[in-house]
């Protein structure tokens, strides 16, 4: 496995301040987190109510335009958007979203996979319906 230097700089500071003794431990429970975030976000099901947080580095070709497209896709689902700059490079792009679970899933992961973006985070709850 290779990572950028500056990454793993990062992850082996992260290391220190969490009291771990060896990076091949911090690798081994940084990937079981990322493994059961993945299997909560896919168990979810129903309607849910929630935001979805996307840093990207708005300098990568054409990465502004793909979040834009994705969004048009997924209208339905989304509420409102906010933009922050967070820095000359990155900026911060948050999405309320509301609807069937699938739908905000696949939102969710076509925004993960594109390149320029560095991290993305949804958090949801249940969505209530007023009769």
């Amino acid at each position: 496995m290779s990572l950028p230097k500056k990454l793993l700089n990062e992850f082996d500071e992260v290391l220190i301040d969490r009291g771990y003794n060896s990076r091949s431990k911090g690798i081994r429970d940084a990937l079981k987190d990322y493994i059961v975030r993945y299997q909560w976000m896919k168990d979810m099901g129903g309607d849910r109510l929630g935001i979805v947080a996307v840093i990207y580095e708005h300098h990568y070709p054409e990465v502004m335009e793909d979040i834009t497209d994705i969004q048009h896709k997924y209208r339905d689902q989304i509420n409102a958007s906010m933009h922050l700059h967070l820095s000359e490079k990155n900026c911060l792009e948050v999405i309320i979203v509301k609807g069937d679970v699938s739908a905000i899933r696949n939102l969710t992961e076509k925004i993960m996979s594109l390149k320029g973006v560095e991290n993305v985070k949804l958090t949801t709850t249940s969505s209530t319906k007023n009769n």
